[in-house]
């Protein structure tokens, strides 16, 4: 049942995109960066981008090292490729199904001591799914 309603929603979506698409042929195509203030963006692409997948993340690096709070981090969050967006489905969610670790150079300072540059791991995704 699942199956088919999905298959409903991208069928809706292709034809909304279609009639569209017709009224604005004459109109050029907008790249992510260079929007008009007051475009409307297309429900198709709006659908597309918010689907379950990766996406650069700000992550706080106490959220990863919890233990670690004797230190300050600089810089105090780093960009991780993280699993973000819909499902289908309410009764699924958008999961990690492929990761990795990517190490990366952090100021770590404790206070009125010292501060040096370590090597920091962190888990990054690089494949989701809706489970």
């Amino acid at each position: 049942m699942n199956f088919l309603l999905t298959w409903i929603h991208w069928g809706l979506a292709a034809l909304l995109y279609l009639q569209s698409a017709e009224l604005s042929k004459a109109a050029p195509a907008l790249g992510d960066g260079e929007r008009k203030p007051n475009e409307v963006i297309k429900f198709l692409e709006v659908y597309e981008r918010s689907f379950c997948r990766t996406i650069e993340t700000l992550v706080d690096i106490f959220q990863e090292y919890p233990d670690e709070v004797e230190y300050i981090f600089k810089p105090s969050c780093v960009p991780l490729m993280r699993c973000a967006g819909c499902c289908g489905d309410e009764g699924l969610e958008c999961v990690p199904v492929d990761v990795y670790n990517v190490t990366m150079e952090i100021m770590r300072i404790k206070p009125h001591q010292s501060q040096h540059i370590a090597h920091m791991s962190f888990l990054q995704h690089s494949k989701c799914d809706c489970r």
